[in-house]
């Protein structure tokens, strides 16, 4: 959410900015609603004094001038009332506009779609095979890793079993980004996956974004799609103290998602599926565009970094303004290079958001000055698993259909170097 006070004195980059990221939103007419409700706000305070002055002036009246106060205030009670009503309906409505407004696009970032973006940088080299190389399903299907058929079967379609060595890569791959993030400071933590719509809203994920969230009605909770709904909500409506800043959070869970809109792309396999595991990195740092900015790079670097020690060629690019999320300043993506695609995948994300998500949640710090400041929020994936496993497999295999283990992985496999067929 942004400040009403800046879209008040910067409109046109509001609207600049929704334009960029093709958010429609009419910005003048939020504003003409902005300024009847502070025109009826007015009003009701000074109805308020006025009823409070005639309510003290009863008590030193007698005769006729006593009955005519009375009326007066009843009149000014009820026109108060009146008023109060119609304003509550206006803030109603102000609110559920000022919830649509993106956060403008820095303005670093390419203007247009999703194949606007702009690679920022590659690493290593795509592998080129001497033999017929086969894909994560059928590497899967060889060495009984996992078994999409039986996940369907039980949970229906984009969901599956992971089994034998094929869990324990995933297990293992988890484990190793967060004692990677451990050991740069960040504190471990698992997460509800159920959440209220509050920490949804807070975090930017509704409004517009209900037909991606699974929901339980009987209890109005929701399944998350990503630790960082509840590790940005964990400190909703508190006041921190800036020596308490920066909070780095390494939150581990499961994730859920619709997938909507998605009927019929990537339906091979484990790329684009409803439920899998993810270690998220949260920042949440004090009000400074420089500290924001430190610290999106830093989230990156620790990914790239996870990415690189798995040995997987990857490259960085940095997603345009058309698409980005509506809370986002800027984000990058890193796609790793998967054989059966021949090309590459997104696996990982990182965006910084300023003080979107705070304002929503009330999120606040106490500065060494005494003044009260909303915090800023940054996230970025450390790994996300099943997805991660396919250029794993994909990228390692050999001629006889085993997969070597990146030897990152190998301590939280007992050892393992080696994937064979039983």
């Amino acid at each position: 959410m942004l400040d009403i006070k800046y879209i008040r004195e910067h409109p046109e980059e509001v609207k600049r900015g929704a334009q960029r990221k093709r958010i429609d939103i009419d910005i003048d007419h939020l504003l003409a609603v902005d300024s009847n409700r502070r025109t009826v706000l007015n009003e009701v305070e000074a109805l308020r004094a006025k009823k409070n002055s005639a309510s003290a002036r009863i008590a030193g009246l007698t005769g006729a001038d006593k009955q005519n106060a009375i009326i007066e205030m009843k009149e000014t009670a009820a026109r108060e009332k009146e008023q109060s009503v119609a304003l509550k309906e206006i803030e109603e409505e102000l609110q559920a506009l000022m919830l649509r407004v993106p956060m403008p696009p820095a303005d670093d970032i390419p203007d247009g779609g999703e194949n606007d973006y702009t690679v920022l940088r590659t690493w290593g080299e795509p592998r080129k095979f001497d033999f017929e190389p086969l894909d994560h399903v059928e590497l899967a299907e060889r060495l009984d890793l996992f078994d999409l058929a039986r996940g369907a079967k039980v949970a229906g379609s984009r969901f599956y079993y992971l089994r034998n060595e094929g869990a324990l890569l995933h297990w293992a791959v988890c484990r190793y980004a967060v004692d990677q993030l451990t050991a740069k400071g960040f504190t471990p933590m698992t997460v509800p996956v159920l959440v209220k719509r509050e920490a949804m809203v807070g975090t930017g994920y509704f409004p517009g974004g209900e037909d991606q969230a699974y929901k339980i009605p009987e209890d109005e909770l929701f399944l998350v799609g990503t630790a960082e709904v509840p590790l940005c909500a964990f400190h909703a409506d508190e006041i921190l103290e800036e020596e308490e800043l920066p909070k780095l959070y390494a939150g581990y869970s499961s994730c859920f998602r619709r997938e909507a809109g998605t009927y019929g792309k990537d339906t091979r396999g484990i790329y684009r599926i409803h439920q899998f595991d993810k270690v998220e990195q949260v920042v949440i740092c004090q009000n400074d565009v420089q500290t924001s900015i430190n610290f999106q790079e830093q989230l990156q670097q620790n990914a790239e970094e996870i990415v690189q020690a798995l040995g997987l060629p990857h490259r960085v690019i940095v997603g345009a303004a058309g698409d980005i999320g509506q809370g986002q300043v800027k984000k990058y993506d890193i796609e790793t290079w998967m054989p059966s695609r021949t090309g590459y995948g997104e696996t990982h994300s990182c965006s910084r958001f300023y003080d979107f998500q705070a304002r929503r949640l009330n999120l606040r710090y106490r500065t060494k000055d005494g003044e009260i400041k909303f915090c800023h929020t940054l996230n970025n994936t450390a790994i996300a698993s099943p997805r991660i496993l396919i250029p794993i497999l994909e990228n390692y295999q050999q001629a006889d259909g085993s997969v070597v283990v990146p030897e990152v992985l190998r301590p939280y496999m007992g050892g393992m170097d080696v994937i064979r067929k039983k």
